[in-house]
């Protein structure tokens, strides 16, 4: 019997080391998750780019949640998870940057984490038609003149997606009345740009504003690019959040954006760098 007790303890004793050393061994196999919401016009470009880092970087997995700028900035306002966020336009990360004035930031919103915020890309509004252009839309100006007239089905993002915010501007700097316009029937509506492209791809419309880069990957046709005094700059700002759960590991992400890599491939879909202005 002593000699059975004896061999039970031995066994026990020597399961010990491995049992202690198990925890250690899952931890070197764990990798590092960040959440990243970017705007939807980067869905396609971020996408290749993430790929191409975790296999660089298989100690990190990386999930993108993309949509309108103002979806993501209430997600991240009600708490969801986020490690960077990417937005269309700077009024959605200024409405979340603690470091700016409350004619931007009304609620005093705090998520950015301060010294991490870059302006990562400048993309381009672009006026786009359906394959054939059926209505022969050539320029804004004969945009405009189709809306007065009461002869275009025109697409747009709705007053939360930074693409809509863009358009808007340019409504106004024609001197048209965007409410009258719709409640006429000639204006419809995208939650974000990728709904106003499908629309536009599928005919469903007869032109619509989409970005330079979203009428690159969906093949549509430019009609025309808005000029910076239409509507602006289109920026598109990004920043570690300051509930990032691996802050550095973001960081190190986001510098990879700004890299010749990164710069290669946004590049190719229209994207460019900031310019000053």
């Amino acid at each position: 019997m002593k000699v059975r007790k004896t061999l039970a303890l031995l066994l026990v004793l020597t399961m010990v080391p491995a049992l202690c050393a198990a925890p250690a061994a899952w931890a070197a196999d764990e990798k590092t998750e960040l959440i990243v919401f970017a705007a939807a016009s980067m869905t396609e470009t971020l996408t290749e780019l993430k790929a191409k880092y975790e296999e660089a970087h298989p100690d990190v997995t990386i999930i993108c949640n993309f949509d309108s700028s103002g979806t993501l900035k209430t997600q991240i306002q009600e708490g969801a998870d986020c490690d960077l966020f990417i937005s269309a336009a700077p009024k959605q990360m200024n409405a979340l940057d603690a470091s700016r004035d409350k004619d931007v930031n009304p609620d005093g919103l705090d998520f950015v984490l301060q010294g991490s915020r870059v302006n990562l890309l400048e993309n381009k509004v672009a006026l786009v038609v359906p394959e054939g252009n059926p209505k022969g839309v050539k320029s804004f100006d004969q945009l405009v003149e189709l809306l007065k007239a009461g002869d275009v089905f025109f697409v747009m993002g709705n007053s939360d997606v930074p693409v809509g915010q863009y358009t808007r501007k340019i409504l106004d700097y024609y001197g048209l009345d965007e409410e009258e316009l719709a409640r006429a029937g000639l204006i419809t509506y995208g939650t974000n740009v990728k709904e106003v492209t499908t629309q536009v791809k599928e005919g469903s419309v007869d032109c619509g504003v989409v970005y330079g880069t979203d009428a690159f990957s969906a093949g549509l046709e430019v009609v025309e690019t808005a000029a910076a005094e239409m509507c602006g700059q289109v920026i598109y700002p990004a920043a570690v959040l300051n509930v990032s759960r691996n802050p550095e590991a973001a960081r190190a992400f986001l510098d990879y954006l700004r890299g010749e890599e990164a710069t290669a491939v946004f590049e190719g879909v229209g994207f460019s760098a900031v310019k000053a202005g």
